[in-house]
């Protein structure tokens, strides 16, 4: 499945939003080593109903049903990182 910004790719163990680019490799530097991941453990992904999709969606995000592939995905409303923090400040306020 191809990804973009804006999609939701997994679920973040706190209550904030963790921006992440799962196409990119992660950069190493000398705090990190290319082998700590390798023994990383995904749990498969979690596949939902267009009824489960609605009780799971927050206020920011959308859900979008392609018809031709038979799939549900969540995505933000708003796709670019940088427009999606200048919105939550102007809710804030």
């Amino acid at each position: 499945m191809e990804t973009y910004d804006g999609m939701i790719v997994g679920e973040h163990s706190r209550e904030t939003d963790l921006d992440v680019n799962p196409v990119r490799n992660k950069e190493l530097t000398n705090i990190r080593s290319a082998g700590k991941d390798e023994n990383v453990k995904l749990s498969p992904p979690r596949l939902m109903t267009l009824e489960e999709a609605i009780g799971y969606v927050a206020s920011d995000e959308l859900i979008e049903v392609w018809l031709h592939t038979k799939s549900i995905r969540l995505r933000k409303k708003y796709l670019d990182v940088n427009k999606r923090k200048s919105m939550s400040k102007r809710q804030k306020e």
